[in-house]
């Protein structure tokens, strides 16, 4: 079972999301729809540079950015997209020094 959300976001990079639209669920907590971002509380744009108050976006600090490339979003989801620029910001990286994923087997000559 899940952690409860907190007054600020609980997540590996502290983003929030900030999202163009809100729902409430059963208890009566708001919850973001429609296109969501990440975004760091205290800040007035998102990672990945879209201005909150010009694109008329609401700050959800309580919902912790919890992305992920390979999460499929259905018809029932209230959140419609997921900004990709935001996800390819807050992706691991990794560190210095590691061997990429890939070597070349049959180099030309």
């Amino acid at each position: 079972m899940p952690p409860a959300p907190t007054a600020r976001a609980s997540g590996p990079t502290g983003a929030a999301v900030a999202a163009s639209g809100q729902w409430h669920d059963d208890d009566g907590v708001r919850m973001p729809a429609g296109d969501a971002h990440a975004w760091l509380p205290g800040h007035n744009q998102t990672v990945c540079g879209v201005p909150l108050s010009r694109a008329r976006l609401r700050m959800f600090p309580h919902v912790p950015w919890e992305y992920r490339d390979t999460d499929v979003l259905g018809p029932n989801d209230r959140v419609g997209h997921v900004c990709d620029r935001c996800l390819a910001a807050l992706r691991p990286r990794p560190r210095r020094g590691e061997k990429a994923g890939w070597t070349r087997t049959s180099p030309r000559p």
